[in-house]
């Protein structure tokens, strides 16, 4: 039976063999949770794009990107399988020059089949018709702006628990030692109903987004993954953080991949808008 070459970064791999083992060991890639806020962080320069700026000139270049977005929501989980995957503007209300921006970074099919295979504890399907939405592209638009690293999307089931993201998450820790970066971007406070569209320009929390984001913090630097992952049991603050689950769930799969040698890092973190927090986190 004939086999079909793949390649992945310059490197041949059998069809026939699983691909994940057969990618090329590499020293291992750190993990981040990146705050993404608001659509405009893609086009504008302040201290929140310095801030993604700085982190990347931190680590090493990757060989390819996995997200994890707060803006794909699927029935069933889903890998970007594309060679060409494009840019989607998922969004409403903008000014025109947001529009039109384009990362035209490439896709790896070979990626997604290896993510695929990582995968036990659920079905992952490929998927050919979404792309990279602004969860993706309006952050790493400015870590690796030459878009020439290859990135994919691993959607979120809505159906799951936090517990079955966290475990999901954890399925993925053999990226790490391939030169892949796994990236959720998301907003570990996100209440968009009770936003001070005002103060959208100033670093400012209401004291119950305070209270949750501190809170957050003080259990990611603990390694208390289990309170976060139960944050539904956390009172009243928390309750108001996270309305709905989507922007919260990339952080649980970033600490789905915390390995209790990783140092961590907290950065951008700042309030806007009264219900909103920038707070980013490096593992490793």
């Amino acid at each position: 039976m004939a086999t079909v070459p793949l390649t992945f970064a310059g490197m041949k791999l059998n069809a026939l063999h699983k691909i994940a083992d057969s990618l090329e060991n590499t020293p291992k890639m750190p993990v981040l949770f990146l705050g993404h806020g608001s659509p405009m962080n893609a086009i504008e320069e302040n201290e929140f794009v310095q801030g993604f700026r700085k982190i990347s000139s931190e680590i090493e270049k990757p060989k390819a990107i996995v997200v994890v977005s707060a803006h794909w929501e699927t029935q069933g989980t889903r890998v970007t399988a594309m060679a060409h995957p494009p840019t989607i503007h998922d969004f409403g209300g903008f000014p025109k020059a947001l529009y039109e921006i384009e990362y035209p970074a490439p896709g790896s099919p070979e990626l997604a089949r290896a993510t695929q295979d990582l995968v036990h504890s659920t079905e992952v399907h490929l998927d050919d018709k979404w792309g990279l939405d602004h969860g993706a592209w309006s952050v790493i638009r400015h870590m690796y702006p030459d878009a020439d690293i290859p990135v994919i999307q691993l959607s979120l089931d809505y159906r799951k628990s936090p517990q079955e993201h966290y475990a999901l998450a954890q399925e993925l820790s053999q990226l790490r030692e391939k030169g892949i970066l796994v990236v959720g971007s998301g907003n570990i406070v996100h209440n968009l109903r009770m936003i001070h569209w005002g103060k959208m320009n100033e670093n400012f929390g209401f004291d119950w987004a305070n209270e949750a984001n501190n809170k957050m913090k003080e259990l990611i630097l603990n390694g208390d993954h289990q309170q976060l992952i139960n944050y539904s049991k956390l009172g009243s603050a928390f309750t108001l953080a996270i309305p709905t689950p989507e922007h919260y769930l990339p952080l649980l799969y970033a600490l789905g991949l915390h390995d209790k040698k990783d140092e961590i890092n907290i950065f951008n973190d700042e309030p806007i808008g009264g219900s909103l927090t920038m707070t980013s986190v490096k593992i490793g």
